[in-house]
């Protein structure tokens, strides 16, 4: 893959992942008008984040890494690429199922593992409940996962990257329904995330046809190949529970304070925006890349696709990044003060996503140093340095509770996410070649950095002036959307001034990315 096909399969991912993100934004801003940061709401983000913690196991998590290579291999070397999958994913199939209905039983266990601080009062029961009915989107999603990683091996990424816009969608439409219905909205919540799953996996799987893969059914069987697959995944397994175990300590941590579980996952939702649009566009189609280019020893190919992804990612996530941090309480302002969410909501919010957003660029090169080892079918090693940046997480967290309260929760996430990618980085360095950074991408770094600092000082000025003022007269939308224009205005007219990034190589970019890929027919990649 050239680097300018590179660039559009992040900007064909990303561009799907950014209306997935909006879609979801507007599902966020009915929840916290309708449930505020009260006892359903609370219960409710416990419930859905349940299967969602597992599926970085099963989905985009362990298994997908260690998966995604080695079907990349297999496609490369026309070697029954689809025979590989069909196993997988029958087995996967069969395993989930068991794993569901354990989780369904083990549900209050489960809730208490998540938030202890319920325990005693109306949040747990309701959670219990909720957590039952959402549960078994855990099947479905990592099955939705899994073709998806076949279509991205084949170069199909605009399939993958719709499937979470009907999930949004219909979670969207569930809840007007519900509002206008009268049904009870915690409920209809968790049945429009199972719902969800079922929907995505129909999606991708009638995409997989139409490529030419036909995974019909096969009985569940543990062959050679899927023993190897789950030896080189068991590390990243335990590195998924060890990042896991960072996510329990967060909620713990804010399970202690009323609302704070609404606060934190209100300012994560922001924060995931630049890094679900970057991050995941990123991982989608690296991955594979880098995987081909090993497999076909294209060293060369190899470090150019590494420069060209890290360079990408800090492009768009470091201004992200600032913005988030300069003006983060008139974003949340503006998006979900109304209704059950009140000014102190959004104070509360406004300060854990300032701390979440100083970490954005250490979670988005997380995404493009991670493949290096999973390219290779390396595990161990960001299994070991997951268990330091959990250990570095525990300490923050509950070390600074007593001085910041719930906050310490995100600022242990952001620290323990910029241990985890020196230590990728550090790690990489005995790689050779292929993860040196090349004379475009040290020369670009400082000037998208100082582009970025050009856009702050103008957002934090028109902030200054203009900010608290526009908030007390009711102009905050329009206060926003100047601020958003100008800081945008600044740092692209900045970004072309200085070189960080020509306007032709964009555009380039998104002429290839409008190209459909041909049909891969079994057995041969898609590009």
């Amino acid at each position: 893959m050239k680097p300018i096909r590179l660039v559009a399969g992040f900007l064909t991912v990303g561009v799907w992942t950014l209306l997935s993100r909006v879609v979801g934004f507007v599902r966020d801003v009915l929840i916290a008008a309708w449930l505020g940061a009260g006892p359903v709401a609370e219960a409710y983000y416990v419930a859905q984040s349940l299967p969602n913690m597992f599926r970085r196991f099963f989905a985009e998590g362990a298994f997908g890494l260690a998966f995604i290579p080695m079907f990349s291999k297999k496609l490369e070397a026309q070697q029954d690429a689809e025979g590989f999958a069909r196993d997988a994913y029958w087995f996967m199939a069969a395993f989930l199922t068991a794993f569901t209905v354990i989780g369904h039983l083990a549900m209050p266990w489960l809730v208490l593992a998540m938030a202890w601080g319920f325990r005693g009062d109306e949040r747990f029961e309701l959670a219990v409940v909720l957590g039952r009915i959402a549960f078994p989107y855990i099947l479905f999603i990592s099955l939705t996962a899994l073709i998806s990683g076949v279509l991205s091996a084949m170069g199909r990424f605009r399939a993958n990257a719709m499937a979470p816009v009907l999930m949004n969608g219909f979670m969207v439409l569930a809840l007007i329904a519900a509002e206008r219905m009268g049904w009870d909205m915690g409920r209809t919540l968790a049945w429009s995330v199972m719902l969800s799953g079922v929907l995505q996996l129909v999606f991708v799987w009638a995409i997989l046809r139409s490529s030419g893969f036909q995974l019909a059914f096969r009985r569940p069987r543990l062959t050679p190949e899927l023993r190897r697959l789950f030896i080189i995944a068991a590390p990243a397994v335990l590195a998924g529970g060890v990042v896991q175990i960072n996510l329990l300590v967060g909620r713990q941590v804010a399970s202690f304070t009323d609302g704070a579980i609404a606060w934190l996952y209100n300012a994560d939702r922001l924060y995931q925006l630049p890094l679900g649009v970057v991050g995941i566009a990123v991982g989608v189609v690296l991955l594979p890349d880098l995987s081909r280019r090993l497999g076909a020893g294209d060293t060369s190919g190899g470090r150019a696709s590494l420069n060209r992804s890290a360079e990408f990612a800090l492009f768009l996530t470091v201004p992200a990044a600032v913005a988030l941090v300069v003006i983060a309480l008139p974003i949340v302002s503006v998006l979900f003060e109304r209704g059950a969410f009140t000014a102190e909501d959004s104070r509360q919010t406004a300060l854990a996503l300032a701390v979440y957003a100083l970490g954005l660029p250490a979670f988005v090169l997380h995404k493009v140093l991670q493949p290096l080892f999973y390219a290779r079918e390396d595990t161990r090693r960001p299994f070991n340095y997951a268990l330091v940046s959990m250990a570095v997480n525990v300490v923050f967290a509950f070390g600074l509770m007593p001085l910041i309260g719930f906050l310490a929760a995100a600022a242990g996430t952001t620290i323990s996410s910029w241990v985890m990618v020196w230590q990728l980085w550090r790690g990489s360095r005995g790689m050779g070649e292929a993860v040196r950074l090349d004379a475009r991408f040290r020369r670009r770094l400082p000037r998208i950095l100082v582009s970025a600092a050009l856009m702050g000082l103008v957002l934090w000025g028109i902030w200054a002036a203009f900010g608290e003022r526009a908030l007390a007269q009711g102009t905050r939308s329009l206060a926003l959307l100047a601020m958003i224009s100008g800081g945008m205005a600044v740092y692209f007219a900045a970004a072309a001034l200085t070189g960080a990034m020509q306007p032709s190589e964009i555009r380039a970019a998104m002429r290839r990315g409008k190209r459909k890929p041909p049909k891969a027919p079994t057995g041969t990649p898609g590009d």
